[in-house]
């Protein structure tokens, strides 16, 4: 099953899209969009585009496990997608997912410019990793 992740922000959303084995988690792309509704409607596109059969969109639920602003944001943005398209949606939590992405890129020494082109769809390919691994796990 090819699943898309999408890592939703207010100016960047990444997304990521997996392999039909559900082994890798690769980058796709950056929309860039600041309109809610524009965004929803320009990623429910690309998620048709790849072809996803169900979509994770990352949650980033608070360290402490609490579920803030943010978190609300990123769920009304899945409501959207819910709308928009005949797959399932699920939420992820995504803590730590951008430390994680940040540390990748300093692992392949990519920086400045070249970083902020791809740090979403990184996250969004590390949101997807997880989730992959959890489906592995939890079959």
């Amino acid at each position: 099953m090819k699943i898309v992740a999408v890592d939703f922000g207010d100016s960047h959303t990444g997304i990521a899209a997996s392999d039909f084995m559900e082994m890798l988690a690769t980058p796709v792309c950056i929309i860039d969009e600041k309109r809610f509704e524009v965004c929803a409607d320009k990623v429910a596109e690309k998620i048709k585009e790849i072809g996803g059969e169900l979509v994770v969109v990352g949650n980033p639920i608070n360290m402490n496990g609490t579920y803030g602003p943010r978190s609300e944001k990123c769920c009304q943005f899945a409501d959207l997608l819910r709308e928009r398209l005949s797959v399932e949606v699920v939420m992820w939590d995504e803590r730590s997912t951008t430390v994680t992405a940040h540390n990748m890129m300093n692992e392949v020494n990519k920086r400045g410019k070249k970083r902020k082109a791809v740090i979403d769809a990184v996250a969004a390919a590390v949101i997807l990793e997880n989730y992959l691994a959890y489906r592995a796990n939890h079959r």
